[in-house]
């Protein structure tokens, strides 16, 4: 064992990794959001071997220049939890739409009206393509001032802002509901109308298409390339990882993980700031070599 990571490495017959999947805030990211050298190494080193990277995020594409300099060959990033893949090689402001799996409009008003109903108080912003708007009443969360403040069902609307562009999320934010119970309540009120997760320490949901996460997209651009997901490293820290966690043949969640990815994952490495994905990385590429 080394010490990236918590549990026993994989076991022999583990498949030689083709693609590695990688969160990025808490995880790839260190704590003031940059890139470590160390990381960046790693990355550059598994491209060398053959091995595939994938940056697959919560985030919008027009946040990606935080990588933007550490593209090299790893030029596709999943964003908006699997709602869409975009081709970074353009660099900061010329980011591509390769695939786009979005929220119909339809799904996301019912959504906005059984949460309002299940818990009064939640305020909304919606994520389009290239647009972000929001609800007077939502918080200044993000980098950036809305394009439009509108009540939601008039943002989602046909008489709403770029009405004929898709619509990636929704965002919905409580100020009293602790995080994990504002998860599991909203789960409970929306169904299967949409996806609904979290990444922030905040009451702040992420709400996608029914069948959109990271692990579908994911799955989506690996069977594109005949890459079994036996053969996929996945590395991640909160909630809206889960899933890619569970998926992946090998996992490992941050030592700064939220609990239920530690449950999703196969192995545990050390935390973001300690260059967790790097490490593992090593391990991997001595292993295989």
């Amino acid at each position: 064992m080394t010490s990236a990571t918590r549990q026993p490495p994989p076991p022999a017959a583990a498949a030689r990794p083709r693609l590695i999947a990688t969160d990025l805030d808490g995880t790839l990211l260190r704590d003031d959001k940059t890139v470590s050298p160390r990381t960046v190494a790693a990355l550059a080193a598994a491209e060398e071997a053959g091995i595939e990277v994938f940056f697959v995020t919560g985030r919008p594409a027009r946040w990606m220049d935080v990588v933007s300099n550490h593209v090299h060959g790893h030029g596709l990033a999943i964003c908006g939890n699997g709602a869409a893949v975009v081709d970074l090689h353009g660099g900061p402001g010329a980011h591509r739409f390769v695939k786009v799996r979005a929220l119909a409009r339809e799904n996301a008003l019912d959504t906005v009206r059984l949460l309002r109903e299940a818990a009064p108080g939640t305020v909304y912003a919606v994520e389009q393509t290239y647009g972000f708007n929001q609800e007077p009443g939502y918080p200044k969360l993000h980098l950036e001032a809305p394009d439009v403040l509108r009540p939601a069902e008039e943002l989602l609307g046909p008489d709403g802002p770029a009405p004929d562009e898709p619509v990636l999320k929704i965002l919905a934010f409580h100020p009293a509901i602790e995080p994990d119970a504002f998860l599991t309540l909203a789960r409970l009120a929306v169904g299967d109308r949409a996806n609904v997760t979290r990444s922030s320490p905040s009451a702040l949901l992420e709400i996608s298409g029914p069948e959109v996460s990271k692990a579908s997209t994911l799955a989506l651009c690996c069977a594109e390339r005949g890459i079994s997901h036996e053969e996929v490293v996945a590395f991640g820290d909160m909630p809206n990882d889960v899933e890619m966690l569970t998926w992946a043949g090998q996992s490992y969640a941050m030592g700064n993980a939220h609990p239920d990815a530690v449950a999703a994952a196969s192995g545990r490495t050390v935390a973001n700031n300690d260059d967790g994905v790097a490490r593992v990385i090593e391990h991997l590429l001595e292993r295989f070599s």
